[in-house]
């Protein structure tokens, strides 16, 4: 007994010593927040001033040590996040998250961000380059002399923080306008379509914006059969090319990524001065996409919404206006099919005739395997994305299905892009005519602007660089187009002061929500791909409905849960008739339901899964069983569903993989039996217990500890949520299930932020974001808005000067 008492006595102190040292640890990787810490860079004296909240007082002498004071508190407090983006938009995430995040990196290489930002930065003005110099300097100041302990990502992977450059900063703007983009992958899965379909039937499946007839375009997929894509011998291989080269990309214009603004002039509200709302949906992540600071120099005091990486508030207020964003979504991309020289795979056709390929040797290095090499194109169009496929699976390579590749056209690559120079003219905007003067330099991504003054006005403006396709141009961006006829390039841009605007209106507010935001008779096209309006429709119902509104009602409109949506197809959900023993108390719960989309209802789960099921059985059998499973799966199908039915449409209800001939009815009870099947073998047979929320639930997802079981529950964060796709309160429905844990129904785009201003009374300005300002697990700050963000709770937009609880002083470089 003695040798046991002995060994147990051993392992106690050893695991003793490992609590010891992992507190120690845990409290070394905290950022120093209080007291005066020696850094290099700054001009004069800074300081941090974090309250209770983790949200920062950056405190300067001038806009340079502004902007190196936001780079120190970033590095502080986000430094595994801006790693993550930095390697995201270098195309390094191989080399350290391992084989598996090799395809992404492929594609990133052949799209070239990194190569766009380098030319960016070539043209970049000085005022713009000083700032993204100052910022990088406080992130470096913070790697060289402020890092006690490395975030334990950094630990568990094997890696050790580089130093930040202004290349770093410019390649995430340039992410951050590819997640906003995405017609590039409609127009990628619009040709799928085209090799299986007619375009009438894609016309019906993808329908165009409600109360709008298709655009008048070519047969799309009668030019395809004339180039042989579609030929038996090329079909098989030429889709798993496109599919691998769709899956490779970093997810871009998912549906139910959005936002909703809105914005009152004083008589609708109940302080005689304007209130203004945003609430941006974007990808849930943990931590936020957001960092919340408040930046004052002499002439300049803003809040608001920082991205780690980027200096200055993207999103905020300052003394004398207020601003927020929502998504244009404009057609901005446009993929070309160029023809490769078969006697010479070095060139390409051009209307002038061969030209040869501009190339770039990459080298990708991933961890555990040999560095891979790889050879990118591009043509007078712009990168060729194709070549994103594997060694063996490169379009247009010898031995190909196909001598074409696919190259991709898009305004946020050009060499002038500066993003940085009109955010930071938005920062210090005095009026609403000087915040719209500022939009005029803007490229990408087109946002929705609604913006307010303290004198009283309100305005909306959607900046950035739209083509102009010409009158013979017959796809108009929705499909890719032949590269080497000259009538699909563009033709110039869309003048600045000629893209969407209001000012003052009559009707006393402006409200965007991804919707059609120009009236019929605008003169020029943006877009036929506009988000669907329900979100809109709801919104100006409730602005309606009262003549002004105090600031808490504009809090209660950006939590409603009512989906406009569900009216379009809930009367066919409650004649559905089938012999499932669950089907009387699922139907009993849909009686009363109307739309409202409570966490702790059992009918929007019951909805949702009937949906699925149904979108499946009419569309599956058309698409493909390969091409609905990796792509079509995880969409909604709202308005082609109520469009099929409503119609009665029984070309699309009649399943063709079976000799009987399926009415429309028998579709709609097949569905709602096997939703039920789903949804009984998962919570079981009580459906008076069934709750929304025990599916849907916010996941805000860790890059790349989500995906290790072991470690997700303690780095990714989780709360039931209401709301779906198409409600005010956005909490989107994945209907794909998930790679990992292969739930159904997660939420992971939602209101990364909200945010609400009174330009009356500033103190009751207030916003909220997703989970925590720190990034650092060990933090109390890593999860602590996490449910107040859940419950719609806010905290103050400027604080009180009075009560930071941490003070960091930063001397000036010389006084060192």
């Amino acid at each position: 007994m003695k040798w046991f008492r002995r060994v147990a006595l051993v392992l106690l102190l050893v695991l003793g010593v490992l609590a010891l040292a992992l507190f120690g640890y845990a409290q070394r990787v905290l950022p120093v927040v209080d007291g005066t810490l020696q850094l290099p860079g700054a001009q004069a004296e800074v300081r941090i001033e974090r309250d209770a909240h983790g949200i920062p007082t950056i405190r300067a002498g001038s806009e340079h040590d502004l902007a190196w004071g936001l780079g120190v508190a970033h590095a502080q407090d986000r430094l595994w996040q801006m790693e993550t983006h930095r390697r995201i938009g270098a195309g390094r995430l191989a080399e350290a998250f391992g084989p598996g995040a090799l395809p992404s990196d492929r594609f990133l290489r052949a799209l070239g961000v990194r190569r766009a930002a380098q030319a960016q930065w070539r043209q970049l003005p000085a005022a713009s380059r000083a700032l993204l110099q100052a910022y990088t300097d406080g992130v470096n100041a913070v790697l060289t002399a402020g890092l006690r302990a490395r975030p334990p990502e950094f630990i568990v992977l094997g890696i050790q923080p580089e130093p930040w450059t202004p290349l770093d900063s410019l390649s995430w703007a340039l992410m951050m306008a590819w997640d906003l983009g995405g017609n590039w992958n409609s127009e990628l899965l619009r040709l799928r379509l085209a090799l299986q379909m007619p375009v009438q039937r894609i016309q019906q499946l993808l329908p165009p914006y409600p109360g709008e007839a298709p655009l008048p375009v070519a047969d799309y997929a009668a030019l395809y059969r004339g180039l042989k894509l579609g030929a038996p011998a090329q079909k098989t291989a030429w889709l798993d090319s496109l599919q691998r080269l769709a899956e490779a990309a970093p997810p871009s214009g998912v549906e139910g990524v959005g936002s909703n603004n809105w914005v009152l002039a004083g008589r609708r509200t109940t302080t005689g001065a304007p209130l203004l709302a945003n609430d941006p949906h974007l990808k849930l992540s943990t931590p936020a996409l957001w960092y919340f600071a408040r930046l004052e120099a002499p002439g300049l005091k803003v809040a608001g919404a920082t991205l780690p990486g980027l200096p200055g508030v993207v999103l905020g207020a300052n003394e004398h206006i207020a601003w927020g964003f929502t998504n244009t979504a404009p057609d901005v991309q446009d993929l070309y099919l160029e023809q490769t020289d078969p006697a010479d795979p070095t060139r390409y056709r051009t209307p002038a005739g061969w030209a040869r390929f501009d190339t770039v040797d990459e080298v990708i290095r991933v961890k555990g395997q040999a560095d891979v090499r790889l050879t990118v194109r591009s043509t007078r169009h712009g990168p060729v994305v194709s070549d994103a496929g594997n060694a063996d699976d490169v379009l247009g390579a010898a031995g190909s299905p196909t001598p074409y590749v696919l190259a991709l056209r898009w305004t946020a690559l050009d060499a002038d892009n500066d993003a940085l120079g009109p955010a930071m003219a938005f920062n210090r905007a005095r009026s609403v005519d000087e915040f719209v003067a500022a939009t005029r330099g803007w490229v990408a991504p087109m946002q929705s602007m609604v913006v307010a003054d303290r004198g009283g006005r309100i305005g909306m403006v959607a900046p950035g660089r739209v083509p102009v396709r010409g009158a013979d141009h017959d796809l108009m961006g929705l499909v890719p187009a032949p590269g080497w006829e000259a009538r699909y390039d563009w033709q110039g841009f869309i003048p600045a002061d000629q893209t969407p605007r209001v000012l003052d209106p009559a009707e006393g507010f402006i409200a965007t929500a991804n919707q059609r935001i120009v009236e019929p008779g605008y003169p020029h096209f943006l877009t036929s791909e506009w988000a669907l309006p329900w979100r809109q429709q709801r919104i100006e119902e409730v602005l309606r409905s009262r003549p002004q509104h105090s600031i808490d009602q504009l809090a209660a409109l950006q939590l409603d849960i009512k989906s406009l949506a569900v009216p379009g197809l809930l009367p066919f959900l409650q004649k559905a008739q089938t012999q499932h023993p669950l089907a009387a108390a699922a139907l009993a719960q849909m009686k009363g339901f109307d739309g409202e989309m409570a966490a702790d209802r059992a009918a929007p789960l019951i909805f949702w899964a009937w949906q699925r099921q149904l979108a499946q059985g009419l569309f599956a059998d058309d698409a493909g069983a390969a091409l609905w499973q990796r792509s079509l799966l995880g969409r909604s199908y709202t308005d082609a569903l109520a469009r099929v039915l409503a119609a009665d449409d029984t070309s699309w209800c009649d399943d063709r993989s079976t000799t009987a001939a399926e009415t429309c009815a028998q579709q709609v009870d097949a569905a709602l039996a096997r939703a039920l099947d789903e949804l009984q073998a998962r919570f079981g047979p009580d459906v008076a217990r069934w709750q929304w929320g025990q599916a849907h639930q916010a996941r805000s997802e860790h890059r790349p500890f989500s995906r290790v079981k072991a470690l997700a529950g303690l780095f990714e964060l989780r709360v039931p949520v209401g709301g779906d796709t198409y409600t005010v309160n956005v909490s989107r429905v994945g209907l794909r299930p998930d790679e990992t844990t292969g739930e159904l129904y997660l939420d992971e785009h939602g209101p990364s932020l909200r945010a609400l201003y009174d330009l009356a009374n500033p103190a009751q300005s207030r916003f909220m974001h997703s989970t925590g300002q720190s990034g650092i697990v060990f933090s109390p700050l890593y999860r602590s808005f996490a449910e107040p963000w859940r419950r719609g709770g806010y905290v103050p937009l400027w604080g009180d000067s009075q009560a930071a609880s941490q003070v960091l002083v930063l001397p000036a470089a010389a006084a060192r």
